[in-house]
């Protein structure tokens, strides 16, 4: 094991402040950007983290509250309340801000487990400490983490990678102390911890001991001056092994199986895995060559392998990346750096590239994994060094030259984000083919010209994006959808415009997104827009007509057409079928019941009453234990 001299550790300290220092600034032309899509329904619009004073009660109420975005992501959460509080609202660059320090966090922890990874690989303190910087600056100026960075929601995924590098800086700790003749027990115990800690932020910090036992197979090797404890962490990690892949097959895979497409998926388990193959493939296009234009932040246009050659990349993707493990396997020993990498990249994948049905891809979920896709290029572009003989000189100024690209390309990035506008136009170029990007620009220059008004000075703009929306994506929905409430203001919608929109609905996929157009017409309509009556309420039967809808859908519905079209009648097919499809003696039948009176509707408010009463009834005789 290299002995450090005494003065290593300070400088390095201090060289590892100045990267953490760098990351931050690279994200700050991004600080003015709002809030976008997850953000609303996590930090804008839920009530939970509304923390208006800062004790002890509202602390423990914030974590007793369900979340959005799941019960077990207690510390972001947390963080979300602190920054209302400190930010006095909802304040976009508050939030960002904390992203921002959380990053730079993340950045210092990084650059020490680099270090002792490369010490532990045998690497001499002063090559280790300058190679340690440079992978460090590497992840953190990469452009491919704008996204993790400057999405507040994502605090949930940079705050597991905190924590995961600070467990895993303990656990290496703690063994190099093992391999030294030391218990180690103290890092074990903080590594324990922190796995604990990361947990509370996403659940994919689950792989924790895939990552330690990728450092045991690689730099670690399972040694220990004990050669007992040797043993016992060999037979340890194989018993781990065995369970873990018995949970995976035997209770992961049978719960998550699909033969069928997911629910408001189009694709099923099969087609997903083979999918995957393509995703990682393109993550690492976008890791290799990171330009801004190959990073579009949405992947809705991508859509999913059918088979092996249906597209044929499907099958090339998978030989590229079995490629990889294969070198991995091989290479374990004599390159245990580049081995270690690979492993890295494939376990942080393991769980969103598998059978749960996620979306396809997202950025995100390479904030961890790029750690190892930047150790395995490092140890590569090193030995291509060392096999060029090029001096320290010329090896210095190239590092130096592929870091300040990386860096540029994440200022540019970074302010793209810098408006929702500017991170719309950005999206549309990058992904032409991305219904939500195009969406998303038709939306924003809606709002900036004044909303629901014929007075709207963007209104051409947006009518604009809404056409290259449905051109370009004829399988979505919610571009023709904003163009007729759009056309409606302008005051030249025509009776083609909406025969075309309900064709469309007739052959388009019944994705989450395209479930949601109708709904759109519907908000749009509430904000005063004079949309067609007539034509709302065959939208609303073409909808029934085409997919099955579910029964809050239903209610939804019929809700619009009593309430804000004032016809109950037509709103009775949708309430009987909502109640048809609820559960037996839930409150619906009397809640409708009771706004139907309300509205002097007795005889449609005994119709509700008498389908509620012999669904009880039928539920009753089929169980003769469940009382009226």
């Amino acid at each position: 094991m290299p002995t450090q001299p005494p003065a290593a550790a300070p400088r390095f300290l201090l060289a590892s402040l100045l990267i953490a220092l760098v990351a931050s600034l690279l994200y700050l032309p991004g600080l003015p950007g709002e809030f976008l899509f997850d953000d609303f329904p996590n930090i804008v619009n839920n009530p939970a983290i509304a923390l208006k004073e800062l004790n002890s009660q509202a602390l423990i109420r914030l974590l007793a509250t369900p979340q959005p975005s799941g019960d077990l992501r207690n510390l972001p959460n947390l963080t979300f309340a602190l920054d209302y509080w400190r930010g006095g609202g909802a304040d976009p660059a508050t939030f960002k801000t904390t992203n921002i320090l959380i990053h730079a966090l993340t950045t210092l922890s990084l650059a020490w487990l680099f270090r002792n990874i490369l010490l532990a690989a045998g690497t001499r303190i002063e090559h280790a400490d300058w190679a340690a910087s440079a992978l460090t600056l590497a992840w953190a100026a990469h452009p491919l983490l704008v996204s993790s960075v400057l999405y507040a929601v994502q605090r949930l995924q940079a705050m597991g990678t905190l924590f995961l590098v600070l467990a895993l800086l303990a656990y290496l700790q703690a063994r190099r102390a093992q391999v030294a003749g030391r218990s180690g027990r103290t890092g074990l115990l903080g590594a324990a911890l922190l796995w604990g800690l990361a947990l509370m932020c996403k659940e994919d910090s689950v792989m924790l001991p895939v990552y330690a036992l990728a450092l045991e197979l690689t730099v670690l090797q399972f040694a220990a001056a004990d050669a007992g404890l040797a043993r016992r962490l060999r037979r340890g990690y194989l018993l781990a092994a065995l369970a873990g892949a018995a949970l995976y097959l035997f209770v992961a895979v049978p719960h998550f199986w699909n033969w069928d497409a997911y629910s408001g998926r189009n694709f099923s388990t099969p087609e997903r895995l083979l999918t995957q193959g393509r995703v990682l493939a393109m993550y690492l296009w976008q890791i290799l060559l990171p330009l801004p234009s190959h990073m579009p932040f949405h992947y809705d246009w991508l859509g999913p392998s059918r088979g092996l050659l249906h597209p044929w990349t499907t099958l090339a993707s998978i030989a590229l990346l079995s490629v990889l493990l294969l070198l991995a396997v091989l290479q374990r020993k004599k390159r245990p750096l580049l081995a270690l990498g690979i492993f890295l990249f494939f376990a942080a994948h393991f769980i969103t590239s598998n059978v749960v049905g996620l979306e396809l891809a997202y950025e995100h979920r390479n904030h961890f994994a790029l750690i190892g896709a930047v150790l395995a290029i490092g140890s590569v572009l090193a030995e291509a060094g060392q096999r060029l003989r090029l001096a320290p000189m010329q090896q210095g100024i190239a590092c130096s030259a592929l870091l300040l690209a990386l860096c540029s390309a994440t200022v540019v990035r970074a302010h793209s984000w810098s408006s929702n506008l500017l991170f719309a136009q950005a999206s549309t170029a990058a992904a032409p083919h991305s219904a939500r990007a195009w969406i998303q620009l038709c939306a924003e220059h809606y709002a900036l010209g004044g909303g629901p008004t014929p007075r709207n000075t963007r209104l051409d703009a947006a009518i604009s994006a809404c056409d290259n929306g449905s051109r370009l994506v004829p399988g979505s929905l919610n571009s023709p959808a904003l163009r007729i409430v759009l056309k409606t203001l302008r005051g030249d919608i025509a009776a083609q415009d909406w025969a075309k929109f309900r064709q469309r609905m007739k052959i388009a996929d019944r994705s989450w997104d395209n479930r949601r157009a109708p709904m759109l017409l519907v908000y749009n309509a509430r904000k005063g827009v004079k949309l067609d009556r007539h034509e709302l309420l065959e939208v609303f039967e073409t909808q029934a007509q085409t997919s099955p809808l579910a029964t809050g859908e239903l209610v939804f519905i019929g809700n619009f057409i009593m309430n804000d079209l004032g016809s109950p009648d037509l709103a009775m097919p949708y309430f009987l079928k909502a109640i048809a499809l609820s559960p037996q003696g839930n409150l619906l039948p009397l809640h409708v019941a009771g706004v139907l009176r309300a509205k002097g509707r007795p005889d449609l408010a005994g119709k509700i009453e008498q389908l509620g009463a012999s669904r009880l009834r039928a539920n009753t005789a089929k169980d003769p234990d469940v009382s009226p």
